[in-house]
């Protein structure tokens, strides 16, 4: 059993489409990350961690930069129409979280982005500023853009377990870092999908 540093926060999320993405995939994402961590310094390539952490690292920042051009570029829109106010909502959620690195920190992270995108989406629906038609694309291509992140997060970890069989550490790793199984058919297909085409991970970077 590892010892590991943890913050534990309790984080409020307001949007339907963020707490999908936090229902769907915040535990199973912060549990690939730990696992790919563990599996990785047992095969003993700690060369690769750096690799792995570099391709998460840039993963999660692409995702990150085009989620605060979104923003930078709805706000624009709100303070042009004179829109200062945004929406509260019916049913915001608290799920208690917990930090265990620097990737799962991030992910939260552009999980509370996410969040604050949709509440300017929001705003600028009920201001008639976006049609429904607009305010449900945005919404979906968000909310998937997470999703797809995710579960190439988990088809990184599913390519470690691949390499730890190939050299004989099935029964250690399963010990030290059990498999969690991915019931969400949307990411267990983009973690099979990445799982499958990526030979080499440092290949993801430029992916």
């Amino acid at each position: 059993m590892y010892s590991r540093p943890v913050f534990r926060q309790n984080m409020i999320v307001n949007s339907l489409q963020a707490q999908r993405v936090m229902a769907r995939s915040f535990d199973r994402v912060s549990n690939a990350l730990f696992s790919l961590d563990v599996i990785l310094r047992i095969i003993g390539d700690l060369k690769e961690i750096d690799q792995v952490e570099e391709v998460i690292h840039g993963h999660i920042d692409k995702v990150a930069e085009d989620m605060k051009k979104a923003l930078d570029q709805l706000s624009k829109v709100m303070a042009d129409n004179g829109i200062e106010d945004t929406p509260g909502y019916s049913a915001p959620v608290t799920y208690p979280i917990e930090i265990t690195s620097p990737q799962v920190a991030q992910f939260a992270h552009l999980i509370r982005s996410l969040d604050k995108l949709m509440s300017i989406v929001d705003t600028l629906w009920l201001n008639t500023v976006l049609t429904s038609q607009q305010r449900s694309d945005a919404t979906y291509e968000w909310q998937q853009r997470l999703i797809k992140l995710a579960g190439r997060i988990i088809g990184m970890e599913k390519r470690a377990r691949i390499s730890a069989h190939s050299k004989g550490k099935d029964e250690e790793v399963a010990e030290a870092a059990p498999e969690q199984e991915t019931n969400d058919v949307e990411l267990s297909s983009e973690a099979e999908s990445t799982s499958q085409t990526s030979t080499n991970m440092h290949e993801e970077v430029s992916a």
